[in-house]
C-alpha cells in the first residue's frame, strides 16, 4: 500500500483518494486540484494502517473519493474515513468481488489463475471501452496478479458508510446492474453516468467528485 500527495499545499480542504486496482496518479493526472490538498493510496499488495499515523487535524473538511478496488479496501478504515464530511464512492462497492454485488467470484479467480499480459491489456480496454486516456500501468504481471489475491484475502469487519455512489452504465469490469443492486435502497445519493468503467473522463476537477 503507497500513499502519493498528488497535491500538497496547505490547503484547508482534503481529498483522500483510494483508487483502483493497478492504478497510479496517471489515472486523474488531468482533474483541475483547485484548492484541495488530495492524498492517494494505490498498490494493495501489502497492506498497511500507516494512513492512522497521519496528522489530519489542520484540515476543515475531509473528502473519501473511492474508485473500484479503492471501495472495498477502505472498508479497512471504516471507522476513520466515517468521520469525513462526504465520501463518494465511484464504479465500485463494499463488497466487490460477490456474484450479485460486485465482480463474481468465478471471474475474479479465474482472472488470478490465468493473469497475463494480455489480460492486462484487455482490462485497460475494458475500462475505457470506446473512450481513451493516456495511463501508465508500471507493474509488472505477477505484481499485478499479487495485487488481485491480496484483495481477495483481505478480512473486512466494518464497511465504510459512503454517502453517494457514481454508477457507471456502460461498466463491464464491475457490471453497472451489480452495482445497481448493492447501492439501490441504501438511503444514499446515486447518480448514474453514461461512462465506462473509468469514469473521469466525465469530469473536468475533483471538485465535481466532491
Amino acid at each position: 500500500m503507497q500513499y502519493f500527495w498528488i497535491n500538497q499545499n496547505n490547503n484547508k480542504k482534503l481529498i483522500l483518494f483510494m483508487n483502483g486496482w493497478a492504478m497510479n496518479e496517471s489515472a486523474v493526472n488531468h482533474l483541475n486540484k483547485e484548492d484541495f490538498d488530495i492524498l492517494m493510496i494505490n498498490d494493495y499488495r501489502e497492506i498497511n494502517y500507516d494512513l492512522l499515523k497521519i496528522d489530519f487535524s489542520k484540515y476543515e473538511k475531509k473528502y473519501l473519493i473511492a474508485w473500484s478496488m479503492g471501495v472495498y479496501v477502505s472498508n479497512l478504515f471504516a471507522d476513520f474515513l466515517n468521520t469525513f464530511d462526504k465520501k463518494t464512492a465511484l464504479s465500485g462497492t463494499n463488497k466487490i468481488i460477490d456474484d450479485n454485488f460486485g465482480i463474481p467470484l468465478k471471474i475474479y479467480n479465474y482472472t488470478i489463475k490465468h493473469f497475463s499480459n494480455e489480460s492486462k491489456d484487455k482490462f485497460l480496454k475494458n475500462i475505457f471501452l470506446d473512450e481513451k486516456k493516456d495511463i501508465t500501468i508500471n507493474k509488472t504481471t505477477k505484481e499485478l496478479q499479487d495485487e488481485l489475491i491480496s484483495i481477495k484475502n483481505l478480512k473486512i469487519k466494518d464497511l465504510t458508510k459512503f454517502d453517494k455512489a457514481i454508477v457507471a452504465k456502460k461498466d463491464i469490469i464491475v457490471p453497472y446492474k451489480n452495482q445497481f443492486n448493492f447501492w439501490n435502497n441504501k438511503n444514499i445519493e446515486v447518480e448514474e453516468i453514461n461512462a465506462p468503467h473509468y469514469v473521469f473522463n466525465s469530469f473536468k476537477s475533483w471538485n465535481e467528485l466532491c
